[in-house]
């Protein structure tokens, strides 16, 4: 069957996130950092924004559980834009080769909060290109869920078998897989964009 869509994670395809690159500066002592962000504001505290939670509501229940964190979990939220750092050159790669060959419908996957995705989404003005997103905080579920995939392919009327997937979470591409959707986790190396254009035949 031909692969008539292609639906994009953001996060580590399309966008670089990354917490290091606003408690680098607050911190200014890397083993600090590494502990705070290892076992602190950890990727599953993460989630629950992700998953629809408000930053305000975390960060206090973080705060409370660690008070000598306090100053710095509560930066979270007002950092946080300093955490985006921009777009990932070969993800956007893929994009433009395929928005430009035309053969395709686009679409956007993402684990995001519903407080910041509209920041990102207007910064980062080619996510405007997409035929439709699905933004976890909205959907208040969260990739690999299985409920969130079948949220994107009904809204938009997909058909697994002609919907290409592409994440970063190889966790993420094993369940777009047992949806019956094509799915390939991106790493960004050159063997991996071959491997993208030649599934979608297209030229990157």
């Amino acid at each position: 069957m031909t692969i008539k869509n292609v639906v994009f994670d953001f996060g580590g395809v399309l966008l670089d996130w990354n917490p290091r690159y606003f408690y680098r500066d607050v911190f200014k002592d890397d083993e600090k950092m590494e502990y705070f962000i290892k076992n602190i504001v950890t990727s599953t505290w993460n989630a629950q924004m992700d998953r629809g939670r408000t930053f305000e509501e975390c960060m206090k229940e973080l705060s409370d559980l660690n008070p000598e964190f306090k100053n710095e979990i509560n930066m979270y939220r007002s950092g946080w834009e300093k955490m985006l750092k921009g777009e990932i050159p070969e993800g956007l790669k893929v994009f433009n080769a395929v928005l430009n060959s035309g053969k395709f419908k686009m679409y956007g996957l993402t684990n995001w909060s519903s407080e910041t995705f509209p920041y990102a989404y207007n910064k980062y003005t080619f996510l405007q290109k997409l035929e439709g997103i699905v933004v976890s905080g909205e959907e208040k579920m969260i990739k690999p869920e299985k409920g969130i995939y079948l949220t994107l392919l009904e809204r938009y009327n997909l058909v697994p078998e002609e919907t290409f997937f592409m994440d970063d979470n190889i966790n993420n591409v094993e369940v777009a897989l047992s949806r019956g959707m094509h799915a390939v986790q991106f790493t960004g190396t050159d063997e991996n964009l071959e491997q993208i254009a030649k599934i979608l035949d297209i030229k990157i």
